[in-house]
């Protein structure tokens, strides 16, 4: 499985935004590809994504320094066995020299880490969830097998996703684990469909935001809240037994000035504040997950909310960014009890495989999740399933770049379990 070319070009993720497809081909005949995702609600301690800078073109987005960058290193992988995963990574990372991946991109290490992973899968003619599997139980500290992972799906936008006055990123519905995954995921989208028809009733808009979710204008995050409840239980289902609600923050982007600017809702929250607003909500809606509450740099405010939420599922994101070491510093200081991974924001599938294995080591839940600026490719299916993973976290049931994803998991379903 030794690599023989390797080649990139740039492409378009689900914004419109240019990002970067890497193709590994190896020297059997057997290639494999990857498309990157970008985020908008970005981490600060993100690996770093390289643009061009050049304003003549994609108003200084594209991607043609990255396809060179890969394109410049590729004789350094020439003739490396493709499935030496980790010596492909380390490489790549030594080859970068920085610390957080300045020099040659997050994009264009992972295009390549990634596409190297798809192509050893081809060659050796297994699914890439196998391949991925065993490339986690290499090296992890407790072995796991497949499963197919619960959905988290985020039927209605705000935030830096959406162009709206909804303070709150993302309103996400998750079907119980009693149901299969194709049955949780008819629930949800028959919630997501019935929602729709519910805001067209009030004249309310049903265009969606970056991820799918509808994006109308509402009075609070409070009357988002009940007006979801509302579509799940009109289709017959019973919240908090069938269908759940789960929240993304994203208060990073919230903070300014050291107070949380709910700027919907006219409130302007300090820490111990803003723990309480969403302790509230947690107590009368039974949220059941609530990610990135606080800011990334507001640790106390961490600690204080994952001691009094305890029972709640806290999810870290801007505040880990699937980084070890910002990981181990949450486990040693009791910070959240889930971690969400995606694999851009560290750079290679090695670290971001070790970063899940020390979740999965501390019994921190794993979310295995998309971004904002999406592609066609189905990468985190197959990992989620891969890594035992438990949840998936991608978006409305809506867009192709979305709908790839819960597509692809019902075949694996359909393998696994036909």
């Amino acid at each position: 499985m030794k690599i023989k070319q390797i080649d990139s070009l740039e492409v378009l993720d689900s914004r419109g935004k240019p990002t970067l497809c890497t193709t590994v081909y190896l020297e059997d005949g057997s290639r494999g590809a990857a498309l990157v995702p970008s985020g908008a609600s970005a981490g600060s301690f993100e690996a770093h994504e390289l643009r061009d800078g050049d304003k003549s073109r994609y108003f200084g987005f594209g991607t043609l320094n990255a396809v060179k960058q890969v394109k410049d290193i590729s004789n350094h992988l020439i003739g490396l066995e493709s499935n030496d995963q980790n010596k492909i990574d380390n490489l790549l990372i030594d080859l970068d020299g920085t610390k957080n991946k300045e020099k040659i991109g997050a994009n264009s290490i992972l295009s390549i880490s990634l596409a190297c992973t798809r192509a050893s899968a081809n060659s050796l003619n297994i699914s890439l969830y196998e391949y991925i599997n065993i490339l986690f139980n290499n090296s992890a500290s407790k072995k796991t097998r497949f499963s197919i992972p619960r959905p988290m799906l985020n039927i209605l936008n705000g935030g830096a996703h959406a162009n709206n006055n909804i303070d709150i990123q993302e309103f996400m519905v998750i079907p119980s684990d009693k149901f299969s995954f194709k049955d949780g995921l008819r629930k949800a989208t028959e919630v997501y469909m019935h929602l729709k028809d519910n805001l067209a009733k009030k004249n309310l808009s049903t265009t969606v935001g970056d991820e799918g979710g509808f994006a109308p204008n509402f009075e609070s995050n409070q009357f988002v809240i009940e007006e979801i409840i509302k579509s799940i239980e009109e289709k017959g289902m019973k919240y908090g037994d069938d269908i759940f609600l789960g929240l993304d923050c994203a208060s990073s982007e919230l903070y300014k000035k050291e107070t949380y600017q709910m700027k919907s809702e006219g409130n302007e929250f300090n820490s111990d504040e803003m723990i309480e607003y969403l302790m509230d909500l947690v107590n009368k809606y039974q949220i059941l997950s609530i990610e990135d509450p606080l800011d990334e740099s507001d640790w106390n405010g961490w600690k204080k909310f994952s001691t009094k939420a305890n029972d709640l599922q806290i999810v870290g994101d801007d505040i880990f960014v699937t980084k070890k070491e910002l990981l181990e510093k949450g486990i040693a200081e009791k910070v959240a009890n889930s971690i969400l991974i995606k694999p851009n924001q560290v750079g290679t599938l090695t670290e971001t495989l070790q970063t899940i294995d020390l979740a999965k080591s501390n019994d921190y839940g794993t979310i295995i999740s998309h971004r904002s600026g999406e592609t066609e490719d189905t990468f985190i299916s197959d990992l989620a399933v891969g890594v035992d993973a438990k949840q998936i976290k991608t978006g409305a049931p809506a867009r192709s770049d979305r709908t790839a994803k819960y597509n692809r998991l019902l075949m694996i379903e359909n393998e696994l379990y036909p």
